[in-house]
């Protein structure tokens, strides 16, 4: 690989063609939080730094979402926050063909949809967010179950356990989210919100859904439409101009140059 060899004009290529996967990576694991710039920076700048110990070229991808995935972790870690995600709705693109109105109603739901899915996701812990994350990127086409399971250091068997343990997670989250969100709320709720916070988090997660799952007043999520469907639907976060400058603009290149 000319990158590992020095290449400068083969580092930029690299950069390039994977700043916005690596961004759309931690863009989703730190759910919106004003760091992200910061964390993308920092994962190219190890990548670039480390990249003459990658045995295997043909592996850069898996490993490059492992150091990402790790990156934002870390930052996670160190700021103990859990912040309500935002993200922007992506089109839909493959919505039935049906009248203008009838479009319209349907674009206007799976964007409910879409967002009740991205505010639910703030009530899984970090290590939920991390694979959450990560099995988008697989949802989307963008990586595999194995690179998925060697992001995760596990096999490809237990990789597919955690992605249904945190996706049955993410479904009681939605379900509670809709509870949440319903007006009138339940009373019995309301109840047991009064100690709450206002911030999402697991451990409240699992108190509430305890009322919510057998709960006939609270909202059932009805026929909710598959998280995959959902989450394939956003596609990769284009990345900022200023943090390609940052990147591209030779920062990223004069600090590995430097590095000690």
């Amino acid at each position: 690989m000319a990158a590992q060899a020095g290449d400068r004009r083969a580092l930029d290529d690299l950069v390039t063609a994977y700043l916005p996967l690596v961004y759309a990576v931690v863009r989703r694991a730190l759910g919106g939080l004003p760091d992200v710039d910061d964390v993308v920076q920092e994962t190219m700048l190890r990548a670039l730094r480390e990249l003459g110990t990658l045995r295997s070229p043909e592996s850069f991808r898996p490993w490059l979402v492992t150091i990402a995935t790790r990156q934002a972790s870390t930052h996670l870690h160190r700021r103990q926050a859990d912040a309500e995600r935002t993200a922007p709705l992506a089109e839909v693109t493959d919505a039935p063909d049906t009248d203008a109105e009838g479009l319209a109603l349907l674009r206007v739901e799976l964007s409910r949809q879409r967002g009740q899915v991205l505010r639910a996701s703030s009530w899984l812990d970090r290590h939920d967010r991390r694979l959450l994350s990560l099995w988008w990127l697989e949802t989307a086409g963008l990586l595999t179950r194995t690179a998925l399971a060697a992001a995760l250091g596990t096999s490809v068997a237990h990789a597919g356990v955690r992605v249904q343990r945190m996706r049955n997670r993410l479904e009681l989250s939605r379900s509670l989210v809709a509870a949440l969100e319903a007006r009138p709320r339940c009373a019995r709720l309301s109840a047991a919100l009064e100690d709450w916070d206002g911030v999402p988090s697991p451990l409240w997660r699992k108190r509430l859904t305890r009322h919510t799952r057998s709960c006939p007043v609270c909202p059932s999520q009805g026929q909710p439409v598959p998280v995959e469907r959902l989450i394939a639907g956003l596609a990769l976060l284009a990345v900022p101009l200023a943090l390609s400058v940052a990147v591209l603009g030779g920062g990223t290149r004069r600090r590995v140059e430097t590095a000690p």
